[in-house]
């Protein structure tokens, strides 16, 4: 998995591997296995950034080239109506 684009835009806003790695709960090299695609990203961890990032995970897995997260659900909307 390429994951290249976590680290473009994680130096685009100028924050550390070590920053992200305390946001995440994981230690840095952890984190740097991440970028550089050795581990493979928790998909909590993967929405956790997506969040951060005000993001798509599609964007951060390079399967859009749009960087705007997607609107809400209205699913979602419903289910938190009832919360």
């Amino acid at each position: 998995m390429n994951i290249n684009r976590l680290k473009e835009i994680r130096e685009d806003r100028d924050i550390s591997q070590l920053e992200m790695a305390k946001y995440l709960n994981v230690t840095q090299p952890q984190y740097s296995r991440y970028e550089l695609g050795i581990n493979s990203l928790p998909i909590e961890k993967l929405d956790k950034l997506a969040n951060f990032y005000h993001t798509s995970t599609d964007y951060l897995l390079y399967r859009t080239d749009v960087r705007n997260p997607y609107p809400k659900s209205i699913v979602n909307e419903k289910e938190t109506i009832k919360s």
